[in-house]
């Protein structure tokens, strides 16, 4: 999970602990160090953060052939249907808006990847 509201990566944290092993960045700059490290199964993404951007980080992910296949859920404040657009042109395999629903969540995550 990339979000640089640390109530969000808590949230997230919480609903999926014990089922997924979890990582929470606060930018998409920690995350692509982390990943120099590991390779996650999914990547749930915020857009609206400082620094580097959800839209921006999903752009460098998909341009690289080592990580262009992991799949990414935006996870994000933004509700208009343009976002939403972008995201999906960019490569993401979904869209989830916030606040969530845990059990949602985690629903769609088990549609993408199965269970931890």
């Amino acid at each position: 999970m990339v979000d640089d509201s640390d109530f969000n990566l808590l949230l997230v944290k919480n609903a999926l602990d014990g089922i997924y092993e979890t990582y929470a960045m606060p930018t998409a700059e920690r995350m692509f160090k982390l990943m120099d490290k590991i390779t996650p199964d999914l990547i749930l993404l915020d857009v609206d953060m400082p620094g580097m951007d959800g839209f921006e980080a999903l752009e460098i992910l998909k341009a690289n052939e080592k990580r262009k296949a992991i799949p990414v859920i935006f996870l994000t404040g933004k509700d208009d249907p343009e976002s939403e657009k972008r995201g999906f042109d960019l490569g993401a395999i979904d869209f989830i808006r916030k606040p969530f629903f845990p059990p949602l969540l985690m629903e769609r995550i088990k549609t993408h990847i199965g269970s931890g």
